[in-house]
C-alpha cells in the first residue's frame, strides 16, 4: 500500500525543487566567483527571490561591491534596484559634450526613491521638499550635538 504525502512533505519537496533548480546552473566547479565569496544566507535570499540567474548575478556582484548586509540585499531585490538603474530621464547627451554629459549622466543614474518618507503618488513637489527636509531635521536632531543643515536662503525654514 502506498503512503500518501503529508503537506508537510509536500512543502519540503517543492521548496527543494525550488532550490535545487537555481542550484544546477552552476556545475560546481566553475561557480561565479561573487557568490561563492558571498555569505549562504545572502545566496539562499538570490536562490529564492531572483529567478533571473544574470540579475541573479549582478545582485551578488553588487552586495559584494558595496558590502550591503543581507537586510540591504533584500531591500533592493524588493525594490527592484536591477529595474530602476539608469531610467532617469536627461537631456545631458544634447546639451553637454561627452566627457560632462557622463559624469552627469552618472551622477542621477537612478531615479530618488523617497518610499520612506511615506507621501501618496499625489503629493506635490512642494510636500515632498517640506517632508524631506523634516526628516533631515529629525536626523541630525538624533545625532546630537556637532551636526548643521545649512541650506539656501530660498528654503524655508
Amino acid at each position: 500500500m502506498e503512503s500518501v504525502p503529508t503537506p508537510s512533505q509536500l512543502a519540503y519537496t517543492e521548496d527543494v525543487a525550488n532550490l535545487s533548480q537555481p542550484v544546477r546552473e552552476f556545475d560546481g566547479r566553475a561557480l561565479p566567483a561573487a557568490m561563492a565569496a558571498l555569505p549562504w544566507g545572502h545566496n539562499t535570499e538570490l536562490l529564492f527571490k531572483v529567478k533571473d540567474p544574470a540579475k541573479r548575478l549582478g545582485y551578488a556582484h553588487a552586495a559584494l561591491e558595496y558590502g550591503w548586509s543581507r537586510a540591504v540585499l533584500m531591500h533592493q531585490i524588493e525594490s527592484d534596484l536591477h529595474g530602476r538603474q539608469g531610467r532617469a530621464v536627461t537631456n545631458f547627451e544634447r546639451a553637454l559634450p561627452p566627457p560632462q554629459s557622463d559624469l552627469a549622466r552618472d551622477a542621477l543614474k537612478d531615479p530618488y526613491n523617497f518610499d520612506f518618507l511615506t507621501l501618496s503618488r499625489e503629493a506635490r513637489e512642494r510636500d515632498r521638499e517640506e517632508s524631506l527636509l523634516a526628516y533631515i531635521r529629525k536626523f541630525l536632531l538624533e545625532r546630537g550635538a556637532g551636526f548643521a543643515f545649512v541650506g539656501c536662503p530660498d528654503w524655508p525654514r
